[in-house]
């Protein structure tokens, strides 16, 4: 493999810019000295975040576009898969892309203080046990629903009858599922 790389200064980066010998088909590795980054796919297997995702995050603005080889190929930094490790645990505890777009905006300002990063979190926290009080009243209702069946046949099951009738329900979870 030919490995043809030379590095230009534009805007205060090194970027990488082939050799004019260079030809259609030859085998170029592009690397940057200090972090040569890894494709959309490793950087998938590193995170554990699908490519269509990465992509997607991409398009909306919460990862930044990353430096492409010549060839168009995206390659990811350290620095992008930590973004990436960031946005996911901030999914798995439920924020909202606005929510995480904020977040780490204000992560990016080290000298602030964490004022408006605790409100966030503050209003998620509320928001999760408001779902969490939903869904417990849900889990009594098929509890009780559950319990009252007969097992016998479809025609007198007491499941068919409550779902189809909430006027049968002990609790008003319907207002409440519309609150969300």
């Amino acid at each position: 493999m030919a490995r043809v790389v030379l590095w230009g200064l534009f805007s205060g980066d090194l970027i990488p810019s082939l050799h004019p010998l260079v030809t259609r088909g030859s085998s170029v590795k592009m690397t940057h000295p200090s972090e040569p980054g890894v494709t959309i796919g490793n950087l998938a297997k590193r995170t554990g975040v699908k490519v269509q995702t990465i992509r997607y995050y991409e398009s909306i603005g919460l990862l930044s576009a990353p430096d492409r080889t010549e060839g168009n190929q995206r390659r990811y930094g350290d620095r992008a898969a930590g973004n990436l490790r960031f946005i996911r645990h901030a999914r798995d505890l439920g924020f909202e892309i606005d929510q995480i777009r904020d977040l780490l905006s204000l992560a990016a300002q080290p000298d602030r203080t964490c004022e408006d990063i605790d409100a966030i979190a503050r209003h998620h926290l509320e928001q999760v046990e408001q779902r969490i009080a939903i869904l417990q009243s849900l889990r009594g209702e098929l509890k009780r629903m559950v319990r009252q069946c007969s097992g016998g046949r479809v025609a007198t099951c007491h499941v068919i009858e409550v779902l189809a009738d909430h006027a049968h329900c002990k609790a008003d979870h319907q207002r409440a599922a519309r609150k969300r």
